[in-house]
């Protein structure tokens, strides 16, 4: 996205001014990427599983990990083909911002609770873009809790990136929608080249990763490795062995920036296209589906669904706050650690100056208290959801 780019000054565009500083040498996005790089929802995403719960083990792959790898990879192909590699780079950084603890499996539970409530549906690009737009802050030159308030391109990646599409020759859209009016996953094609290469390096950086992972935990055993190679023989010279994350994601990003253009879109070859969705397909299969995961999916839905319905229960309007504060000596994590969210997203009488965000609820309805629950627990990361059930369950 250069700067004489006819899209340029839409995607360049905020919604509201943002500060500067006369010195500043960056641009409009490297300035995104380092509100992102310093948001605590980055710096959460160290603690959420990416597809394996493992918090004892140190190697298997996070979404923070995840993150950085799909920047990686966004970048080597946007540099190739002469793209802007700093918004290529704040998209993929911010894209899983918000994504919720436990990975899909905690996804599942708050689309449901959303779907119940709200009749609303629920997906995390949508819900990342919640995130970056109205619940994460900065302090700006004044100390004020000011909201990321990103650039327009960087917004439409995060929210375009779903990489669960088997399409084929991305293409960038024309219009330049607005992007809370988003109602479905895929609904509309990024509106940048570099929203398309993050939306397909998604897809490069997890295949290879999760199969690895699933073969350090014995998730994988003989039978499913070698299922493995009869499926992508036909499509790959690589021995077993040599069938990693590295391999895999090379061979891919090559034949990808090979055959890329403007004609054809952001692609891979008929042969690799074939082999991804071989590669996800079998994940799908012996990993994602796997009967040993069923028992971490209900430990999940307990945590998430005890927290809830334990926060659910101190609602009394306006009082709420106060209701809450109340149990504090007895569930000292939960109850003030909420309260501070509510203080910073409600309009109350004592709600501190410092917090020039953008605000959420109306403590009045209880609608509003319901979504400020799940935006709490969506943020959360395993280990800390883990740590405030064990409090409400511990007496």
């Amino acid at each position: 996205m250069l700067e004489d780019n006819p899209k340029f000054e839409k995607c360049s565009k905020r919604v509201r001014p943002l500060y500067h500083r006369d010195d500043d040498i960056r641009s409009c996005f490297a300035r995104d990427y380092n509100r992102i790089l310093h948001s605590t929802a980055y710096r959460r995403l160290k603690h959420k599983t990416q597809v394996f719960f493992a918090t004892t083990n140190d190697h298997v792959c996070t979404r923070m990990e995840h993150v950085n790898h799909v920047t990686a990879v966004s970048y080597t192909i946007a540099k190739y083909l002469g793209l802007n590699t700093e918004l290529t780079n704040a998209i993929a950084l911010g894209h899983d911002l918000g994504h919720a603890p436990f990975g899909h499996a905690g996804e599942a539970i708050i689309k449901k609770i959303i779907k119940d409530t709200f009749d609303e549906p629920f997906w995390h690009e949508k819900n990342s873009l919640r995130f970056v737009d109205c619940c994460e802050t900065l302090e700006d030159t004044d100390g004020k809790h000011q909201n990321l308030n990103l650039t327009y391109g960087v917004r439409d990646g995060i929210i375009s990136h779903c990489g669960e599409v088997d399409e084929n020759g991305l293409m960038p859209r024309e219009d330049d929608v607005d992007l809370n009016l988003i109602v479905k996953p895929n609904e509309f094609a990024p509106f940048t080249w570099e929203g398309c290469v993050v939306k397909i390096s998604d897809k490069i950086a997890y295949l290879g990763r999760d199969i690895e992972d699933a073969i350090s935990l014995k998730i994988l055993l003989r039978d499913d490795i070698e299922e493995l190679v009869r499926a992508v023989r036909p499509f790959t010279k690589a021995k077993i062995s040599q069938l990693n994350n590295t391999v895999i994601m090379h061979d891919l990003i090559i034949d990808l920036c090979n055959q890329s253009s403007i004609y054809d879109g952001i692609c891979l070859s008929s042969n690799n296209l074939e082999l991804m969705n071989k590669l996800k397909e079998f994940n799908y299969k012996r990993i994602y589906d796997h009967w040993k995961i069923e028992n971490y999916k209900s430990y999940a839905k307990l945590i998430i669904e005890s927290i809830y319905n334990m926060l659910k229960r101190f609602y009394n309007k306006n009082d709420t706050i106060k209701e809450i504060t109340k149990y504090a000596e007895i569930y000292p994590n939960l109850c003030n650690i909420f309260s501070e969210w509510l203080s910073k997203y409600s309009q109350t009488s004592t709600r501190e100056t410092k917090y020039q965000n953008i605000v959420l609820y109306d403590l009045d309805s209880e609608l509003d208290y319901t979504r400020s629950i799940v935006d709490f627990i969506s943020g959360m990361t395993d280990s800390f959801a883990i740590k405030l059930f064990n409090e409400i369950t511990t007496f």
